[in-house]
């Protein structure tokens, strides 16, 4: 994903005043020293020829540790202008998603942010994005010619399609090797092919972040992840019919009454909760877990903590819950079994996360952020659970 690092950046300069290159400093919470800029390409015509200096005048978060973000940024320039039209709740944001929370659309307008995008050689493509940065732009010492603005707009298009071109090869490598779909997979096909499935994730999630969501937008991401094709007439009809049989095969879902799970299974493959939800034990165990701890971190005042460590103890045992849940809620809901390799390798991809947040609690531990009897208790609970998913694993694998 691109590195969006507006809400880190305390000030910063942009020099364009050199024809064809893009110098300057930014000045980043966590970082002990300025990270330099040097850029092939010019800025927008709002900025070509001219010295930038911003200023971020809300609280400010330190950048992660890892990955590293490079204290030279090298690279390509994208799109740098100080007029990029975004639009913007005229209401606090809090009020806002509370509105959107009950189905309301919140009142916006149209402003000016600060858009500053370029490809770098060692962390891809970097954007900040802000329309509450105090800015100060000297008068520009040049102007781009109608010649150079078609050049600078190739260059920008040049700067991302070679960032297109990365997520193209990354997607390409997990996709090699794969085994024919109508072949017996194990769960180290169904392991690639959920790899493969992240890297597609990755590439629609850069284009969404790039583009928008516009209709115009849409056709430009379908373009770009391969989804447009001209279809033969009898392809056509083909696709045509596959649609009509997914729709009425939803329609007769939606008829149907949920299926029960079966009485004798309750409380090893299936509970239902307070909500009359079916879950599985472990699932709804890692979920609740995950709940409590980041409630008690709150209580503690320590819910927007600015420990990494901290917040990967939390994120990741989230993340875990989530992804127990696509392994196991089919089964807690009756659906019919997956085939066990592809279970078996859903809980791989939990137990990992797993593994993160246990990284990230004992990483805690030692700083005397958090009570000792909370960390003994998240200790045993993070175990307990990992014995909970590798019982899973081997019991899965046994029916492979």
């Amino acid at each position: 994903m691109a590195w969006r690092i507006y809400d880190s950046v305390i000030r910063g300069e942009i020099d364009n005043r050199m024809k064809g290159r893009v110098r300057g400093r930014l000045w980043l919470a966590g970082l002990d020293e300025p990270v330099k800029l040097d850029l092939e390409g010019n800025a927008c015509a709002d900025l070509a020829g001219c010295l930038l200096k911003f200023k971020n005048p809300a609280k400010t978060f330190p950048m992660p540790k890892k990955p590293q973000f490079n204290p030279l940024q090298r690279g390509q320039i994208g799109n740098l202008s100080a007029s990029q039209k975004v639009r913007g709740f005229t209401i606090p944001d809090e009020e806002a998603l509370a509105m959107m929370d009950r189905g309301e659309k919140p009142p916006e307008h149209l402003a000016n942010a600060l858009y500053l995008e370029w490809f770098s050689e060692g962390n891809g493509r970097v954007v900040i994005e802000s329309t509450d940065y105090e800015l100060e732009i000297s008068t520009p010492e040049w102007r781009l010619t109608p010649a150079e603005e078609k050049q600078r707009a190739k260059d920008a298009e040049a700067g991302w399609g070679m960032f297109s071109k990365q997520l193209n090869d990354a997607l390409e490598k997990q996709k090699r090797g794969q085994k024919d779909p109508e072949a017996e997979w194990d769960e180290h096909d169904y392991e690639k092919f959920l790899k493969e499935s992240d890297a597609r994730t990755d590439k629609y999630l850069e284009l969404l972040d790039k583009y928008g969501d516009s209709d115009e937008a849409e056709e430009k991401i379908a373009k770009e992840m391969g989804w447009l094709r001209e279809l033969t007439e009898e392809e056509a009809e083909e696709e045509s019919k596959r649609i009509e049989e997914m729709n009425r095969a939803c329609e007769e879902a939606l008829n149907e009454p949920p299926p029960e799970p079966e009485p004798h299974r309750e409380g090893i493959d299936w509970i239902r909760t307070k909500d009359g939800d079916l879950r599985h034990p472990l699932q709804h165990r890692c979920f609740e877990s995950a709940m409590k701890f980041w409630k008690q971190t709150d209580k503690l005042g320590l819910k927007k903590s600015e420990d990494e460590d901290l917040q990967q103890f939390i994120f990741e045992f989230q993340t875990t819950g989530a992804k127990l849940a696509g392994a196991l809620n089919g089964i807690a809901q009756d659906r019919g079994f997956a085939d066990s390799a592809f279970i078996v390798a859903c809980l791989k991809r939990a137990l990992d996360h797993l593994h993160k947040s246990q990284a990230g609690l004992e990483a805690v531990a030692p700083k005397k952020i958090l009570p000792e009897k909370m960390i003994v208790e998240a200790r045993k609970e993070l175990f307990e659970i990992r014995e909970g998913i590798l019982k899973l694993m081997d019991e899965f694998r046994g029916r492979s």
